[in-house]
């Protein structure tokens, strides 16, 4: 075999790479830039991208100089690190240079175009921001940069994070859609242009299109990723996730941005096989049964191993849909109804349409929609009780054909009502080449088991990407 490309290394063997001195930033970004040039014509990952502010941004870090510690106390005449010996030896003391840098270190990671930069425009996908630069960053993009990363580019998100595409192609055939609202995020790194993206969800905008895009998808615990400084389309509902090409990415990038402590870095390797309840579909959607025969199959490969016990959607929420539907849209109405009095003529037909809906739901209602989501988090989390985890169908289908749509989201909308973590696993391809996800989610606050549960199930399920 020969040797990887640098632009297809994941988040990790990069970091690693670089840590070692076996390539620099430089050559890291140069040959994601090139990989970009090579293929971005087709796909339209990106916003906002200089090539000029991406190298000079690696050079700095390479640049980044490293710190004299203080005289360490060695038997050997080498100045290498040692631990402080018995203090009656007799040594010498060398004084030695150790590197202090973060875990991403060097690394360029694309960032969804709500999420504010400061170094670049943030513009929302609509021509009403076109130009647009904040005056701070958002908690997670200074989070990435205190870790040694720095903001590649700004990858396309739809209008304001709703439905109305922007202009990304599925990068497995640019005659379907990547998904959305992240659509960028996860074309990108589907592609190769970058190992590791940041994107979110308020419905199905991380899960969904990693899912089309055959990537992994994050989305953590509702909360446990600061939201200051991303566009706010409903407070309640929506939630930063992240794409890369494998778990052990994704618990990586995601340690970073999230709250101390919050996520581990390394996903734990679990002692015995899981326990896992299998949800075969939701009642608000139906699922493409050609598409799902891959799902299953992967579910049978992993019952070689695993408990799996099948679970039918319980009665008495299976119009949790509509609770979701009445906070989004109310919360979209009072976040962007004075938006929308201004320039409503510059807005989408999908966007405008969710803001009258919005209006016109009472507080009343909206109030009976947030208590009961309340009262559906208690029942779901006690009906995971027993359970490492919960498989589901990432989305209805594969990515469907056209570029009028991004698709679906179905599949995402009770995780994201409950704001429990979920990720997405690809896990196969349907009959059309196109990648199929499967969904793995567990209770709120249990991101680490979530992450375990699945790097286990992807060590059993190998999936070629397209790099």
């Amino acid at each position: 075999m020969g040797k990887v490309p640098l632009h297809a290394l994941t988040l990790t063997e990069a970091a690693a790479g670089i840590a070692a001195g076996k390539f620099s930033a430089r050559a890291l970004a140069d040959a994601q830039l090139a990989r970009i040039a090579a293929t971005d014509a087709t796909i339209e990952a990106w916003a906002h991208l200089d090539p000029a502010e991406v190298r000079a941004a690696a050079k700095r870090c390479d640049a980044a100089p490293t710190e004299r510690s203080d005289p360490v106390r060695t038997e050997r005449s080498d100045p290498v690190r040692t631990e402080r010996s018995d203090p009656g030896r007799t040594e010498r003391s060398d004084p030695v240079r150790i590197t202090r840098r973060g875990p991403l270190h060097g690394i360029g990671v694309g960032v969804k175009d709500i999420i504010a930069t400061t170094d670049q425009p943030t513009e929302m996908g609509t021509p009403l921001y076109a130009g647009h630069r904040p005056k701070a960053d958002a908690a997670c993009v200074a989070r990435l940069k205190r870790a040694g990363g720095f903001v590649f580019g700004k990858t396309v998100t739809t209008e304001f994070a709703y439905f109305h595409p922007g202009k990304t192609k599925n990068p497995w055939n640019p005659r379907h859609t990547p998904g959305g609202s992240s659509s960028g995020s996860a074309a990108a790194v589907a592609a190769g242009h970058v190992a590791g993206a940041i994107g979110t969800q308020t419905n199905g905008s991380v899960i969904r299109p990693a899912a089309y895009c055959g990537v992994v998808g994050f989305k953590p615990t509702l909360g446990a990723i600061p939201p200051a400084g991303v566009h706010v389309f409903s407070e309640t509902l929506d939630q930063i996730g992240t794409f890369t090409r494998n778990v052990a990415d994704a618990a990586r990038l995601a340690s970073v941005l999230a709250e101390p402590a919050a996520i581990a870095s390394i996903p734990a390797v679990l002692a015995k096989a899981p326990r896992l309840a299998y949800l075969g579909d939701f009642p608000w959607t139906e699922l493409d049964c050609d598409d799902d025969d891959e799902r299953e199959a992967a579910a049978t490969r992993l019952r070689l191993e695993a408990d799996i016990v099948q679970v039918d959607f319980p009665g008495e929420w299976r119009e949790a849909n509509r609770l979701h539907r009445t906070i989004m849209f109310y919360e979209c109405a009072r976040n962007l109804a004075p938006l929308q009095d201004r320039e409503r003529a510059r807005l989408s037909a999908q966007l405008n349409a969710a803001i009258d809906d919005g209006r016109r739901i009472t507080r009343a209602d909206y109030d009976a929609s947030v208590e009961a989501r309340r009262r559906a988090i208690a029942f779901f989390t006690r009906s995971l009780d027993g359970y490492d985890a919960i498989l589901a169908p990432s989305a209805p289908s594969a990515a469907p054909a056209g570029l009028t749509s991004t698709g679906d989201p179905s599949c995402c909308t009770l995780w994201s009502l409950l704001g429990f973590p979920a990720i997405s696993l690809p896990v196969g391809l349907n009959t059309d080449k196109l990648p199929i996800g499967l969904q793995i989610a567990s209770p709120a606050g249990s991101d680490d088991r979530l992450l375990a549960v699945a790097a286990w199930a992807e060590a059993r399920l190998p999936f070629k990407g397209l790099v």
